[in-house]
């Protein structure tokens, strides 16, 4: 199926206003956006508009009830050739889908996420930094916009795709710390989606781990808080001996595009790679008998960030100190080659516009 997308462009660009050597992350966005609307039954009225306000009614179903979910990628330049390459996009489109169905939303078809998505983009690749390190941050998401104050499934959704230049999300090794009162997720409710209420619901945890001086929290499960999850933003992994491990997918954690990345390559590298259980215990034994290496986590919005070291029940564990980077940095310089075109797609994980 083709869908018609209709193009009003922005009649002041505010391109003329972005440093690329002075990004941050997510405060500066593009020139434009890409709207579509759920009437009940079909996709209608697919556009690119000026990046601006949505007018809502007080009463959007989405602010009250939380229908509301999202994803996260960037598109990169090739060094070699300066094209455009977006990374995984319709891994992307398939885990939105996957949240969909869970919060009672419509899917959203392959062709118009990839329509919408390529377009949006050739119209505003000039906001696609340069720089080492830097990339175009995309944000497709999905919200309820029922007027009507009940507690149901919407009937009317718009689906949208806006864009932001960034930099690296962190720019230094973090502590974190293991979390055995709060929960993320619990078995049977929405972990494995990427609703918003899931983000929503964890940053009282995450600031009271900030004000002990934490970066960020390490989820444990819900029931008796000894099995590692994944962080805040992000899917975590130890390199014990000579092993990387990465808990194993469940309902309540979120399967990572970029942590399935991490492993395929890691794999074609030659490290050896298991997705288990891995218990908070292990991880306090091995980093005091020396055999834990290193710990990293991976996601869209962070790529790959070593952990410093990590906090459990008022006593700490350095990590960082005393291991090394040795899969972490190798496995971070195989995919920034690949996403910036600089070697082979061995995966052809690669779109190019």
């Amino acid at each position: 199926m083709g869908f018609e997308i209709t193009i009003q462009k922005s009649e002041n660009s505010r391109i003329g206003n972005f440093d690329p050597q002075n990004i941050g992350f997510g405060k500066i966005f593009t020139d434009h956006m890409f709207l579509a609307n759920w009437d009940g039954k079909t996709w209608t009225n697919p556009r690119i508009v000026p990046y601006g306000p949505l007018e809502l009614s007080p009463a959007t179903s989405a602010i009250h009830y939380g229908q509301a979910i999202f994803e996260g990628m960037k598109a990169f330049k090739n060094m070699s050739n300066g094209k455009t390459l977006i990374f995984r996009p319709l891994e992307n489109c398939h885990r939105l889908n996957r949240s969909a169905e869970r919060m009672v939303m419509p899917s959203v078809p392959d062709d118009l996420f990839m329509e919408g998505l390529t377009q949006l983009l050739e119209i505003d690749e000039e906001w696609i930094p340069k720089t080492e390190g830097g990339a175009l941050y995309i944000r497709p998401y999905m919200f309820a916009t029922d007027d009507f104050i009940g507690v149901k499934p919407s009937e009317t959704f718009i689906f949208a795709i806006f864009c932001c230049p960034v930099g690296p999300y962190y720019n230094k090794a973090l502590k974190i710390k293991v979390e055995d009162e709060f929960s993320r997720a619990a078995p049977g409710g929405v972990g494995f989606t990427k609703c918003a209420g899931n983000y929503g619901a964890s940053m009282y945890p995450t600031l009271k781990a900030q004000q002990e001086g934490f970066d960020q929290v390490l989820w444990t499960d819900p029931v008796s808080h000894q099995w590692v999850e994944e962080t805040g933003t992000t899917n975590l992994f130890a390199v014990i001996g000579d092993t990387v491990i990465t808990p194993a997918l469940t309902p309540t954690l979120l399967a990572g595009i970029t942590r399935d990345s991490v492993i395929q390559g890691l794999k074609h590298l030659g490290y050896n790679v298991e997705e288990r259980g891995l218990s908070v215990d292990e991880l306090k034994a091995a980093c005091k008998n020396g055999s834990l290496k290193e710990i990293f986590i991976t996601g869209t919005a962070a790529t790959l960030i070593s952990i410093q070291g990590f906090g459990h029940k008022g006593e700490y564990f350095e990590v960082l100190d005393n291991g090394n980077t040795d899969a972490s940095q190798s496995i971070k310089n195989f995919l920034d080659a690949i996403r910036y075109g600089k070697a082979e797609d061995v995966f052809n994980w690669n779109v190019e516009i």
